[in-house]
């Protein structure tokens, strides 16, 4: 009995060494942390993703430029975009400087992403149902959220210089295009990738040489990026044309990035490693 009792007791005590050495080795990943934001504009809370650059905490002086991901769910792109920059910044890279990168995570991108329309016809002519856009016109208090609101608390709660960079991707392509034609100082650098310019039959598209005249006053550097033209050849010339529109405006560097091994689907990863690279080399 005793015997089978001192058996007993140390068996636990292994049992318990191993859990201990286990919990031990057990450590998070932790990229980054998520700050939820209520926004009185959208009357909604935001949660808003946010990676600090390598070495934020050493320099309580040091400022960094901002990257904001309109996608910016960890379902959506910020994982992934957020590895970019990182990697991007890297001392043996050296493609963009360390960034504060903000990912915003959608509660409804239909209704944020597009502006407002007369009548939605055109819906269907470009192959959706109607009925898949139950919300929409909603860019005009988004772009308000994200220069009264979400901007200044960035400011406000980080260490942040005058840089900014936008990206976005498809319907998060065409705010972002919205973003540079109608309020274009609220960011420093455009990375706009197969916006969908479709929306509204064009009109945005339609307009943007007249309204970059009157609102570009600053200068701005911007990246297109397109995915093959095989896939969607009426998207591509929507790119295409808001590029030629865009290069002749005197404040506006613009660099065309045509992928034809890239779909709609995979393109945004390849055009954002791509723009950093670019942008670096300019």
């Amino acid at each position: 009995m005793k015997y089978l009792l001192k058996n007993l007791l140390l068996a636990c005590f292994l049992l318990l060494a191993t859990n201990i050495a286990v919990q031990a080795q057990d450590k998070s990943l932790i990229i980054g942390k998520a700050d939820v934001l209520f926004s009185k504009i959208l009357n909604e809370n935001r949660t808003i993703n946010i990676t600090l650059p390598e070495g934020y905490h050493d320099d309580p002086n040091a400022k960094y430029p901002v990257i904001y991901i309109l996608d910016g769910g960890m379902e959506e792109d910020f994982i992934h975009l957020a590895g970019i920059v990182r990697f991007s910044s890297q001392s043996w890279v050296n493609r963009l400087p360390g960034s504060i990168v903000v990912g915003i995570e959608n509660t409804n991108r239909r209704r944020d992403f597009t502006f407002a329309v007369t009548n939605t016809d055109f819906i269907e002519k470009e192959g959706f149902k109607k009925s898949s856009f139950p919300q929409y016109g909603g860019s005009q208090h988004y772009m308000d959220f994200l220069e009264k609101e979400l901007q200044p608390y960035i400011a406000k709660n980080y260490r942040t210089n005058e840089q900014k960079t936008v990206i976005g991707e498809s319907l998060a392509g065409l705010i972002a295009s919205e973003i540079l034609i109608k309020r274009p100082q609220l960011f420093s650098n455009y990375i706009i990738i197969s916006p969908s310019l479709w929306w509204g039959e064009q009109a945005l598209l339609k307009n943007a040489g007249t309204l970059l005249s009157k609102n570009l006053k600053n200068p701005v550097t911007i990246y297109i990026g397109a995915p093959s033209k095989a896939e969607d050849l009426k998207m591509y010339q929507e790119v295409e044309s808001l590029y030629q529109t865009i290069k002749t405006h005197q404040n506006a560097k613009v660099i065309f990035d045509y992928m034809p091994d890239e779909t709609h689907a995979t393109v945004i990863h390849q055009a954002v490693y791509n723009a950093f690279k670019m942008q670096s080399k300019k």
